[in-house]
């Protein structure tokens, strides 16, 4: 079939192609499984280094969910009012016009979706070395090429069908919830830690590393609005998509706190600072080798299912721009037998197999934090811009609180890119400059394609 008759179909009242198959439980799945992933296990070791005492390494972990909900209240109304494919690409779209959506798109294009799978990868094959009695220092060229072969497999998996990836997220993500709620008990029953470790600072707090670390922490947050990428494919999404944003989003925060006091119940914030695989350490306090063995394997669960997830979410943003006329029209092809957008995730692995083989988790981390954070503060802008210029549209759901939820994520979305960029201005500047970069690439493109949208 010609890539011209492959986009083609039947259009729902929202201008849907794609089947709507994702109910309320695989919804929420989707925001819980796209989140917990490589950050629960990787980052808390940074978050320490970087804000040695427990009350306040705790206060970064409390604020980055606060943020997360403040962004997952205010998307609620916009998945309401606008349930399609791409999410965010839209929510921009329609607030701020086309230009500004492209730049989302094609940021996510150049680094941030290719960040996101390649640091997601690279911690499920550290853990899966190291439950294989491989040294993942010592094998980092394995890394590399263990995570590209795991990005191509959830990439396959996305592109035969949504019922099966959804499926695969269904499952990994309850396992992995109550492996980590099994985490906790287990602390508190057979940990032998000690609650003197909640009050032993291991150095001074400063306001720059404080604020700083929360990059770091909302790289462990981020996944909370991705059911918005699939949201052309959530069925009755006028109700299940907000519910889904805020049920999910609320799951992630009480389970990330919980095992946050269970790690630093086990471990001490002087030896947690240096123990970048610390789930692995605080199963080892627990149960020994075994303990060890058992995280290894709960770890790479997790992660393969938010690679999974990941994949299943990041292509629909190409998929958007493309049916959109701000990509190649070919990118919208749907799959005639799977019915799923086969070449925008063909793409997507593509990109994420490069990326993973030639940078470090750190990079990938901070790049797609940094590079996606503006646009996140833009898309709750629309909230804002669309009251004013369409009130009487339609809204299945009003932000709670307004405006401050939108108020609070935006001013602190700016407040974390200023003093990210002013303590380590490298990887600020390498997103900035993809970002703008875009800009051109907009210009031409327009040229060449007739207006639509």
């Amino acid at each position: 079939m010609s890539g011209a008759a492959e986009t083609q179909g039947l259009a729902d009242r929202w201008g849907e192609r794609l089947p709507r198959r994702l109910g309320l439980l695989s919804a929420i799945a989707v925001v819980i499984g796209s989140t917990i992933g490589s950050g629960i296990y990787r980052t808390p070791a940074r978050i320490a280094e970087a804000v040695p005492a427990p009350g306040w390494m705790l206060g970064v972990w409390v604020l980055g969910g606060l943020l997360a909900l403040c962004g997952a209240l205010t998307y609620a109304e916009l998945g309401g009012m606008f349930p399609r494919s791409g999410g965010v690409f839209v929510y921009i779209k329609e607030g701020f016009g086309r230009m500004p959506a492209f730049l989302f798109g094609w940021t996510e294009l150049v680094v941030i979706r290719a960040s996101a799978l390649g640091a997601i990868a690279t911690v499920f094959a550290e853990y899966l070395l190291r439950s294989l009695g491989y040294d993942p220092r010592v094998y980092a060229d394995a890394v590399h090429y263990v995570a590209a072969g795991a990005i191509a497999v959830t990439g396959i998996c996305n592109y035969i069908g949504v019922d099966w990836s959804a499926l695969l997220l269904n499952v990994t993500t309850w396992v992995r919830y109550f492996a980590l709620l099994a985490l906790v008990f287990l602390a508190f029953l057979l940990g032998h830690g000690d609650t003197t470790h909640f009050v032993q600072a291991d150095g001074v707090v400063h306001f720059e590393p404080f604020v700083a670390s929360l990059v770091a922490v909302l790289w462990a947050y981020d996944g909370w609005g991705d059911v918005s990428f699939v949201g052309g494919e959530v069925a009755n999404p006028e109700r299940n998509l907000p519910r889904a944003f805020i049920i999910g989003t609320l799951g992630v925060i009480a389970i990330y706190l919980l095992v946050n006091v269970a790690y630093l119940y086990l471990l001490p914030i002087s030896l947690e600072r240096h123990s970048p695989l610390v789930a692995a350490d605080a199963a080892q306090l627990i149960m020994g080798r075994a303990g060890v063995a058992a995280i290894g394997v709960v770890v790479v669960i997790s992660t393969f299912g938010t690679l999974a997830g990941s994949m299943l979410t990041g292509p629909r943003i190409f998929f958007a721009m493309a049916d959109a006329g701000l990509f190649f029209k070919g990118i919208a092809a749907v799959h005639p037998r799977f019915k799923t957008p086969s070449r925008a995730i063909t793409l997507a692995a593509i990109l994420a197999i490069a990326y993973v083989l030639v940078r470090r988790f750190e990079g990938l981390s901070d790049t797609f934090v940094l590079a996606i954070w503006p646009f996140y503060a833009l898309a709750a802008a629309s909230v804002m811009v669309l009251r004013r210029r369409d009130p009487e549209r339609p809204r299945p759901v009003r932000t709670l609180g307004y405006p401050l939820p939108p108020l609070i994520f935006i001013l602190s979305a700016i407040l974390i890119l200023a003093i990210a960029t002013k303590a380590s201005p490298r990887d600020p500047i390498i997103a900035f400059s993809v970002i703008l970069t875009g800009i051109p690439a907009f210009l031409v493109w327009r040229s060449r394609q007739p207006a639509k949208g």
